[in-house]
């Protein structure tokens, strides 16, 4: 295996010139704004941050593309780039100031550097290991400000000890920060220092940001090493050095693994199913790349584990992708027109698709009333419970296809929910204490929703899609969290009990303001408003002082409202 260096700046040139290609082994590029950030910090600090494995080639391989406009490839061999695309292409994205293509959307990475950062590290990362990169990120309602609130300032006291931090309007106001693109773009101080505020040579700060931005713009001369794969290596050799290599750093899940094993024996698999991911993308589910392998698997196996993906044979594979495609269509369509979830958002797992499509398979499609009513009970249900997040993922999944191999239906599907949660019906003491993560808070907007919520000023129903921020669908807290704080936990201040779908706008404007302040003006115009969302109106709940009293009113009104939503059918 040899060796070799290169600096960031010229990666970046040999990935734009069309040098190093990207192998269909590879997944898409994933990484989310806070990663790129400490990637820049670390080699800010001239910190390791890995290597970068090539491997040489005169063979013709499979290739995929960056998420970035490439040159063609000017050398008769190829450089393909099996480790360093996350890294790199966040780079280029920075230093180019260019949009990069995640998740079927094209966006710019913002990150912000801190001329005033303390001289030596004082946040300490937090990591989180339940993380999934390629999940999407498409907002349900990220919520507004229920007024002012002192943790705006602690938040802004936290980044002030930080050197880099994502994008935000508030802080691209504040001098001492400036875009990291914007300081690539030129070799030239002078705008960032007239911005901060420094007039003069004398000025103390001159000298120590004028050697910040010269530090940060020598991230371009930060030395990579390479490692390159020898030519004489086949394809199926360089891609078991893949997984290997992955496996060892637990870098990929499994599904990235999956498809390197998949693609070395089936070349041009990639993008076939790309395609396929795009299609259901244009019926608005975008789903991860690595729930498409596993519903392959799915229909393949009878089982949704990708142990077993190395030892299939290839016509084992294709037979399942020519299953599976047609059982997502279905699960997608049976979600969106029997369900009314037409977002992937609103489930609380996409294994559910793998579940609809498997059965829909299993009768060829051919479902009876009653079946497709037991049905649509079931995976509202599973939804609203989480069926799939409760235990191993995995194992009830494959609890599930089992059931469906061997002949079994909704019903029996029905019978094995019933014993992991229970009494199938919603009640009170399930919704206590949860939040908008809740699968609960999902079946909610979709009861709500069915019962014609509106925006209390607009009158426009609640939806996902709303455009323009002024009907963007947010979260309101009922009772204000700057009206709670100091008083109830947080956990009661945040239960969903305490939360309403409004648009934007609406949100800023009650702010703050107690609900006895905003409910009669509301109700006045829109009378209909508060019952659609099961909030109680009357005077005595709607004090600080009888708030875990309106809290178990409602609670109740939710429940009745979410099994009536559910309509169990008669077994």
């Amino acid at each position: 295996m040899g060796k070799a260096e290169a600096t960031v700046e010229e990666l970046v040139g040999m990935i734009e010139h069309g040098e190093l290609r990207l192998p269909e082994m590879q997944r898409r590029y994933v990484w989310r704004s806070p990663r790129v950030r400490d990637l820049l910090d670390s080699l800010y600090r001239g910190w390791p941050s890995g290597n970068i494995l090539l491997w040489e080639t005169d063979e013709s391989v499979p290739q995929q593309d960056f998420a970035l406009e490439q040159q063609q490839n000017p050398y008769q061999n190829t450089r393909l780039l099996l480790d360093g695309q996350q890294r790199l292409t966040s780079l280029w994205a920075v230093i180019r100031g260019e949009p990069v293509t995640v998740r079927n959307r094209k966006k710019p990475i913002e990150v912000l550097f801190n001329l005033e950062h303390p001289e030596k590290l004082s946040i300490v990362t937090e990591v989180n290991e339940d993380e999934d990169d390629d999940e999407d990120d498409e907002e349900d309602g990220n919520g507004g400000d229920d007024g002012a609130d002192s943790s705006e300032d602690e938040l802004l006291q936290r980044f002030n000890k930080m050197t880099f931090v994502v994008a935000t309007k508030k802080l691209e106001q504040l001098p001492q920060w400036v875009k990291v693109t914007d300081v690539f773009k030129t070799d030239g101080d002078a705008p960032f220092l007239t911005r901060a505020g420094v007039e003069s040579f004398s000025d103390a700060r001159y000298t120590k940001y004028s050697n910040r931005l010269a530090k940060l713009r020598g991230i371009r001369k930060y030395m990579y090493r390479m490692d390159i794969l020898e030519r004489t290596l086949s394809y199926d050799e360089v891609t078991e050095i893949f997984v290997r290599v992955n496996s060892l750093g637990a870098k990929l899940r499994g599904s990235d693994l999956a498809l390197a094993q998949i693609t070395a024996k089936w070349h041009g698999a990639l993008k076939i199913f790309q395609e396929f991911q795009d299609q259901c993308s244009k019926q608005g589910f975008y789903l991860d790349l690595g729930l498409h392998l596993r519903n392959l698997i799915g229909f393949a196996t009878a089982q949704s584990r990708f142990l077993t993906v190395g030892s299939q044979a290839i016509g084992t594979l294709k037979q399942g992708w020519k299953d599976c495609v047609p059982g997502m269509e279905y699960a997608i369509n049976f979600l969106k027109s029997n369900l009314g979830i037409d977002s992937p958002a609103l489930i609380s797992s996409p294994y559910l698709l793998v579940t609809l499509g498997y059965f829909g398979h299993k009768r060829k499609y051919v479902i009876s009333d009653k079946e497709a009513d037991l049905l649509r009970y079931w995976a509202l249900v599973a939804n609203a419970k989480g069926r799939y997040s409760r235990g191993s993922s995995e194992t009830l999944l494959d609890q599930d296809l089992a059931t469906l191999r061997d002949g079994g239906g909704p019903k029996e599907l029905l019978d094995r929910l019933r014993l992991q949660v229970g009494v199938l019906e919603i009640t009170p003491e399930e919704l206590e204490g949860r939040d908008q993560r809740s699968a609960f808070f999902k079946t909610m907007f979709l009861a709500f929703r069915a019962a014609g919520a509106k925006d209390w000023r607009t009158n426009v129903a609640i939806s996902l899609k709303h455009i323009g921020t002024q009907h963007k669908l947010q979260f309101h807290h009922i009772f204000a969290k700057a009206l709670l704080k100091g008083i109830y936990s947080t956990r009661e201040v945040n239960d969903i009990a305490n939360l309403a779908f409004i648009g934007g706008k609406t949100n800023r404007q009650i702010s703050a303001t107690p609900p006895g302040g905003y409910f009669p003006g509301l109700i006045e115009k829109n009378p209909g408003a508060f019952p659609a969302q099961c909030i109680p109106t009357k005077g005595e709940l709607l004090s600080v002082d009888s708030y875990k009293a309106f809290l178990a009113q409602r609670r109740q009104e939710v429940c009745d409202r979410l099994n009536e939503f559910l309509a169990a059918p008669e077994f």
